[in-house]
């Protein structure tokens, strides 16, 4: 079986801890050590870093997909590596290279079977959550003695309601996904196996929309929890104008008047 890393190299897909497909606009990564559970060890968080700039780098690249192979999202850390002195955590951008810098484009996470401690934080670092109703999710690191360090403590109760994020974090007992959608910290359910096809599906919608207006989108909805009540147009008009002002917001107005679809070039 032969499938791409970033860059387009082809590759044995068995021999690469991710794979990497574009489709229709959409980045697809694939977390791809199902022997492990889809563990990340450091070359699997190298290789996310540098899927995750491609994706920011290349225009005709709209929105990402992230899921796991073998019918698992992923377990959390390698901790067989982290037992050889291994970090699956780097620079800026931290652990599994998404946590600490997820992408500028939207990112949706698809998960079948076990999001857990690392796993579970993977998926808060991205925009929407797609899940199979067997899904389950979690941070168990305190039955470890440890603490949920890779963001999962601040997302999670930015996610869900803070009594239920108090309770999942300090027990670190499993989340059923029905549990996840109740709570709205997943946005789709789907019938087991489904996950990735309904994520995909999510993601193509984005990827036919402008790709300047999409990125700056997320921007405002991300940056803007932030903003000061005075700061807060001043700022979304620094993102939103230029653009208005951009040959895709021309394009946009032509295509609706000519009642077609637009031809966006990402500028």
């Amino acid at each position: 079986m032969t499938a791409s890393q970033p860059g387009g190299t082809a590759v044995d897909a068995e021999e690469y801890p991710i794979l990497v497909e574009q489709i229709d606009g959409v980045q697809v990564i694939t977390l791809n050590r199902p022997r492990a559970r889809n563990a990340i060890n450091l070359a699997t968080a190298e290789a996310i870093a540098a899927a995750l700039e491609e994706l920011d780098s290349r225009v005709d690249l709209v929105a990402g997909v992230i899921t796991g192979a073998g019918g698992t999202f992923c377990s959390g850390m390698d901790l067989k590596g982290f037992l050889n002195g291994e970090r699956p955590s780097l620079p800026g951008r931290g652990f599994a290279g998404i946590v600490e810098e997820p992408p500028a484009k939207p990112m949706i996470a698809a998960i079948e079977g076990y999001a857990l401690a690392g796993g579970f934080e993977i998926a808060l670092s991205c925009d929407l959550i797609v899940a199979a109703s067997d899904a389950k999710f979690g941070l168990p690191e305190v039955k470890r003695g440890l603490v949920a360090g890779a963001g999962g403590l601040m997302r999670l109760p930015r996610r869900a309601p803070y009594h239920l994020a108090m309770q999942w974090a300090l027990t670190g007992g499993f989340i059923s996904a029905e549990d996840a959608y109740r709570a709205a910290l997943v946005n789709e359910l789907t019938d087991p196996g489904g996950a990735l096809e309904a994520a995909l599906a999510i993601a193509k919608e984005i990827a036919g929309n402008g790709p300047l207006a999409v990125k700056a989108t997320k921007q405002i909805i991300v940056e803007s929890v932030d903003w000061t009540l005075d700061e807060q147009f001043v700022r979304q008009r620094e993102l939103s104008e230029p653009v208005r002002g951009s040959e895709d917001a021309k394009e946009g107005a032509r295509a609706f008047t000519e009642k077609r679809a637009p031809r966006w070039q990402g500028r």
